[in-house]
């Protein structure tokens, strides 16, 4: 059985290279953004155009940096490429969404999914360039054998999930989240241990040429936010 690990403190160093903006600045900038991430949208037709594997891996990087509880850094991101993996991976996502579409699934949830068109059938799995797999791992075992305790896993991996779905946005590439439940199946495929839980997978890439996109909004502020 591992031992649990107990921590050192941490040396602290000077804050730097911190942005200092005016406040006229500060609204530029949060309007530029604005208008960026409005522009992101969820899309199910990818283009199989490649993608370097740079750029994947410096967004995962910038997933990394996300705050997380005690520092612990729950996450596990497995990024794939290999057609035959992906192959695997839309097998066993498709197996647990027939399931679902045809015997878990409420007639309630149902209703909702059939303004978007979904089935169980996932394509992009294979037509993307990128899955990249999350995994949210309840603890780590340092090479010594000793048991690291993670804590606020599901709010540090949901953080750094969003991360990564805004990196990718912001080097051009078009996400979709997709969660089959339940998704075991990924520990096997990609060799993952039993403490590590799949949290999503993010397909990755370029939108497919024509491709199209629900006509939906998004609330307004005052429908889901206040200032007090």
């Amino acid at each position: 059985m591992a031992k649990t690990a107990v921590m050192t403190p941490y040396d602290h160093i000077p804050l730097a290279n911190y942005p200092d903006f005016s406040s006229e600045e500060m609204l530029f900038q949060s309007q530029e953004f604005l208008s960026h991430i409005k522009r992101r949208r969820t899309v199910r037709d990818f283009s199989s155009e490649a993608v370097s594997e740079d750029v994947i891996k410096n967004c995962i990087l910038a997933a990394g940096s996300a705050p997380s509880g005690a520092n612990m850094q729950p996450w596990h991101f497995v990024a794939v490429k290999n057609p035959a993996v992906k192959k695997q991976i839309r097998e066993g996502a498709e197996a647990e969404e027939r399931e679902f579409y045809q015997r878990r699934a409420s007639e309630e949830w149902l209703d909702a999914l059939a303004p978007l068109g979904t089935d169980e059938h996932k394509p992009f799995l294979e037509t993307a360039p990128w899955l990249i797999v999350v995994f949210a791992s309840k603890h780590t075992v340092t090479p010594e054998g000793e048991k690291k305790k993670h804590y606020y896993v599901p709010e540090s991996v949901g953080i750094s999930t969003g991360m990564l779905i805004t990196a990718l946005h912001n080097c051009g590439l078009a996400t979709l989240t997709h969660t089959p439940s339940p998704m075991k199946f990924l520990n096997d495929i990609l060799d993952r241990p039993v403490h590590d839980k799949p949290y999503m997978i993010i397909v990755a890439g370029k939108p497919a040429e024509g491709v199209t996109v629900p006509d939906i909004t998004k609330k307004n502020f005052d429908e889901f936010a206040k200032v007090v």
